[in-house]
């Protein structure tokens, strides 16, 4: 992610330059809860406790939407095919600010209420450890943003033509009910329907268009595992440009007109953007790509939506490089913990530093040693990256360049030729699924043979301005 007011990628760069189912009513009480039966309503993250949900894993999401550029108003039908991973009387769902007027659990008509941004759902029968299940949950509403620990917008932010739809990191319950945390990652089918004119852009692959009665519907299809903060339905009025790459690569491009004559020559780049990344990183991790560039100047940064990162305005190539990295690191490689999110922002603030070293820029050791030279009291060392502290400061200044910086000690310990074959055996190791900072750490001391428990204590995790090495 980068932010103009936080550091790079999402927030951009602070880094000093930079199915039919029955419609059911909430009735009667809740069935008698037996101990340990009840999923939880979160997933246990320090930083967001209610964030994701315990008791079972989402596999598939189907969401089906009708979204009213003019009205605003949003009518939903998401369908989730999940598993339980326990034996469970009664689950949670995140969603917040929509109106619930039905659901059912493997067709059959389940109780619900609300609590806050959970909506909780007693099915009809208890669901056994192991069961696939599916729950159907048809709702509507006007959508709306939350607003995140550090005051910015997040979730379904309303345009002047249509919405800019962002998740991370607690978005997504604004406009589909989730199990929204990055450890549950799922497979995605998007079916949007929006006024003629406008253009609904998700993650993945277009399936296919249709114009009838004065609405346009779009069907994505996103088949790899995704975090449901990745998760976009961004509307507006777009130019379209669709085209392969060499390597194959579909990239799909959706660009505000007021936006275009500024982001073209970047969005020109993309594909050698990808080919650089994927000598770098290992190979591009999904079938797709390409960027959603909207034209919405009070949302102030850009997002890494999986495929098609989405950018509040025409980037310039920085953000291109930092948001496209994020693909590997942070999209593909998923945290199971906001605390860890130097894995993502730090690694996408580093590929920078990479590619302005290798097209002509200043060098990665240039970049560090400007950073360096800030005095002990700035902000870059208010508290340590692989431990912010709170929501507040995970897209701070310290998560991104004191992220990279660490990555580059890192590099000058172990030499370049184990520095990057780390960064591809990560990629590769933990395609489509999580990572952690202790993971990362065993990794990087297996490839290069040597004790690397100090330098990660000391750049990651000690307060104030480190010794440089």
């Amino acid at each position: 992610m980068t932010h103009p007011h936080r550091p790079p990628a999402r927030r951009r760069r602070a880094v000093l330059a930079t199915v039919p189912f029955a419609v059911a009513a909430l009735v009667g009480a809740a069935a008698p809860t037996a101990p340990g039966t009840t999923g939880a309503p979160g997933a246990g993250d320090p930083y967001f406790p209610l964030s994701g949900n315990g008791g079972y894993h989402v596999r598939h999401y189907d969401l089906t939407l009708r979204y009213d550029t003019g009205t605003r108003h949003l009518d939903g039908t998401a369908v989730l095919t999940a598993r339980a991973t326990q034996r469970l009387t009664r689950f949670d769902l995140d969603l917040t600010g929509l109106t619930v007027t039905g659901v059912t659990v493997d067709r059959a008509p389940a109780a619900f209420r609300r609590d806050g941004q959970e909506l909780v759902v007693t099915p009809r029968r208890t669901l056994p450890a192991g069961r696939a299940f599916r729950v159907a949950v048809k709702y509507r509403g006007t959508p709306g943003p939350v607003t995140d620990p550090d005051g910015s917008p997040d979730g379904w932010i309303p345009t002047d033509d249509g919405a800019f739809v962002a998740g991370e990191p607690q978005g997504a319950m604004t406009w589909f009910p989730a199990n929204a945390h990055p450890r549950d990652k799922s497979s995605y089918d998007f079916t949007l329907t929006v006024p003629q004119g406008r253009t609904a852009v998700a993650n993945g692959e277009l399936l296919s268009q249709r114009t009838a009665h004065g609405y346009t519907t779009f069907r994505w299809r996103e088949s790899r595992p995704m975090a449901a903060y990745l998760a976009t339905a961004t509307v507006g009025t777009f130019k379209v440009q669709r085209y392969t790459t060499p390597d194959g690569i579909r990239v799909y491009n959706a660009v505000d007109p007021r936006e275009a004559t500024t982001a073209a020559p970047v969005l020109k780049k993309l594909p050698a953007v990808l080919a650089w990344e994927s000598k770098l990183f290992g190979p591009y991790p999904f079938r797709s790509a390409g960027a959603i560039v909207d034209h919405a100047p009070g949302v102030g940064y850009a997002l890494e939506t999986q495929t098609r990162p989405l950018y509040d305005s025409a980037p310039d190539l920085t953000t291109l490089v930092h948001e496209s990295a994020h693909q590997w690191f942070g999209d593909s490689v998923s945290l199971t913990s906001w605390k860890d999110i130097w894995l993502n922002e730090g690694f996408a603030t580093y590929a920078e530093w990479l590619y302005a070293e290798q097209h002509g820029g200043d060098s990665a050791q240039k970049a560090f040693d400007a950073l360096y030279a800030t005095p002990a009291d700035n902000q870059l060392w208010a508290y340590p990256p692989g431990d912010p502290g709170s929501g507040k400061n995970i897209f701070g200044m310290p998560v991104y360049a004191r992220g990279a910086m660490t990555l580059h000690e890192l590099r000058k310990a172990v030499g370049d030729r184990d520095f990057f074959r780390i960064l591809r055996t990560w990629a590769a190791q933990h395609r489509d699924g999580h990572g952690t900072t202790a993971q990362f750490t065993q990794l990087a001391e297996r490839v290069s043979g040597k004790r690397l428990d100090g330098l990660f204590h000391t750049w990651l995790f000690t307060k104030g301005k480190p010794d440089s090495a």
